[in-house]
């Protein structure tokens, strides 16, 4: 389906910083661009303005969101009261074979380079798609589908902050984090793997706001 595909390029382009925050996605010139009729290019935006990856503006078309939005500190605020809770649920509930695929997953996430070689910081889409398999499998224990489709509605726009914010926070070490994060909750401590994971979801945000 051609707004199938323009979505996913218009997602890409955006999550690998083609657009700056704040910038214009204008049908026309995107129409020209892919080769596709406005009608496409217009359902393709849509679907990114339900996914937090672009806004819709009264009058003015489509853009790219502002970093200094308020919207991801209310995000974050979400995932931080979400995700933890979700995962002492997985913690409570989740079998030998659950804590097999954190395992795996925490080890392809640990394994996978972060960026893309030849690049000035670019991050690659490899560790990308195992840090979001990782959260995921983190939070799957619960058996909860409606947490977990939250989960993925959230990530999308959650990513797009995180890629905005990792030139900010160079010090940050995020293999560490997601190393502690694991140990945690395969040990079943439930208390340090919420704090641990609330933590992890608004260092990101907290970095983007106070460099905005």
């Amino acid at each position: 389906m051609l707004s199938g595909r323009v979505y996913v390029e218009l997602r890409d382009a955006i999550l690998c910083g083609d657009f700056a925050p704040g910038d214009a996605l204008k049908p026309q010139e995107l129409a020209s661009a892919h080769g596709v009729s406005l009608a496409v290019v217009r359902e393709a935006l849509v679907r990114l303005v339900g996914d937090g990856l672009a806004d819709r503006l009264t009058n003015r078309g489509f853009a790219v969101p502002a970093q200094s939005d308020r919207r991801w500190q209310e995000l974050a605020e979400a995932r931080s009261i979400i995700e933890p809770a979700t995962l002492r649920l997985s913690i409570e509930r989740g079998d030998l074979d659950w804590e097999t695929r954190v395992r795996a997953a925490h080890h392809r996430l640990a394994r996978t380079p972060a960026y893309e070689p030849g690049t000035d910081g670019v991050v690659s889409a490899q560790w990308s798609e195992a840090h979001r398999v990782f959260h995921r499998t983190l939070l799957e224990g619960s058996g909860n589908a409606v947490l977990l489709e939250t989960f993925d509605r959230m990530w999308l726009a959650g990513e797009l902050t995180r890629r905005w914010a990792a030139d900010r926070t160079p010090g940050r070490d995020h293999v560490t984090e997601h190393r502690h994060l694991e140990e945690a909750t395969l040990a079943r401590d439930a208390d340090t793997a919420a704090v641990l994971l609330a933590r992890h979801l608004t260092l990101t945000v907290a970095g983007l706001v106070e460099r905005a």
